[in-house]
């Protein structure tokens, strides 16, 4: 082969060999930008250039709102809550109530409802400590359906609905609703326990929480049996406590929580509490509520909450006995659990939850 043929060769596979080199970069750039890698250098500084709206200090507005001043720049409601409130119970919370249970459920998880009614959600589980259940729940198109939840409240009384569409991206609307509603409907409760419904809870280990949050459990191996405290802490403190996460939003396309960055550009959430279980005392909750009229909503729950707590200058309380996973079960194990995830088995959740009663911890 003659100089100028292997010159000519080898022009034309440099030329071949560039042609594959841009498909690979193009892809590799597709790639970066589809899991979401390429996406992080563009993302905001959350610790020294955040901002939410309103852009304003909306503890202010929520002074404001509670005194009945009616709302004025930069004070504006952005956030309407108005769905139409389908079932209630308006004498659920006569009396004095210590513990407000919220379940949020799906439409169709009868017996999780059931079963909870006969183990951690059974009201007045302790004589001196009174207590109410509700299960929150939105709307279906499915008219068998919805007259069968109709059918359940009537039996048992214990249904809050909204008009919205029941599914997971309408988790938010769900959440704000049940605050609402604790607020308006049951706001001489002293504490607010909300939760999912396929989760294990210990009530008992909910109200010895709630007396000594920062010292739970230790404190309770230092009290003198006859000489306990019910109520230590005091009636205008200001709680949100549960598991508390601190992450980056997830920019992975294909994940079910992808958020891009025209809906939030911050390289980290807020601190926020999962939104499986989690606590509010009286006086978090009514800033919640009225917080919330001055907040951008965003869909996931758990992360609004977390936005919620930050623009009111409310730091979430980290609960390590609260548990987004299922933890492994054992009698002892359980002994200070206060909700665990995962307990999508109505039967297994009854089980569990009668050993632990047996064994004095639930």
């Amino acid at each position: 082969m003659s100089i100028q043929n292997i010159m000519t060769n080898s022009i034309y596979n440099l030329f071949k060999l560039k042609k594959y080199f841009k498909y690979i970069f193009i892809i590799t750039l597709g790639l970066l930008y589809y899991f979401g890698i390429f996406t992080h250098l563009f993302e905001l500084d959350y610790y020294s250039q955040f901002v939410y709206p309103l852009e304003t200090d909306i503890s202010k507005c929520v002074i404001n709102a509670q005194s009945g001043e009616p709302n004025q720049p930069p004070c504006i409601n952005i956030n309407v809550l108005d769905y139409d409130l389908l079932l209630s119970n308006d004498t659920k919370c006569n009396g004095n109530i210590h513990l407000l249970v919220l379940v949020k459920s799906a439409l169709n998880h009868f017996d999780r409802r059931r079963t909870i009614r006969q183990t951690w959600g059974f009201e007045n589980r302790f004589s001196d400590v009174p207590t109410r259940t509700i299960f929150i729940l939105g709307r279906s198109f499915d008219t068998d359906l919805e007259n069968r939840i109709k059918e359940e409240h009537e039996k048992y009384g214990d249904i809050v609905q909204y008009n919205f569409v029941d599914e997971y991206y309408n988790n938010t609307i769900k959440t704000l609703n049940a605050i609402k509603w604790a607020s308006t409907h049951c706001n001489d409760s002293r504490f607010y326990f909300f939760s999912d419904d396929d989760m294990y809870v210990s009530i008992k280990n909910v109200l010895r929480y709630l007396r000594n949050p920062t010292e739970y459990p230790e404190y309770l191996s230092k009290e003198v049996k006859g000489k306990q405290s019910k109520h230590n802490l005091p009636s205008d403190v200001v709680l949100f406590t549960g598991y508390v996460f601190n992450s980056s939003p997830l920019r992975h396309q294909l994940s079910k929580w992808y958020v891009s960055l025209s809906e939030y550009p911050y390289h980290m959430w807020p601190p926020y509490v999962t939104a499986g279980a989690y606590m509010l005392s009286k006086t978090a909750l009514v800033k919640f509520y009225y917080g919330s009229s001055y907040t951008k909503r965003f869909r996931f729950d758990d992360i609004y909450l977390g936005l919620l707590s930050k623009k009111l200058n409310i730091k979430p309380l980290h609960c390590e006995h609260i548990y987004f996973y299922k933890k492994h079960y054992s009698i002892s194990g359980y002994k200070y659990v206060i909700a665990s995830h995962g307990y999508h088995d109505s039967e297994e959740l009854l089980n569990v939850w009668m050993e632990q009663k047996s064994n004095g911890n639930a």
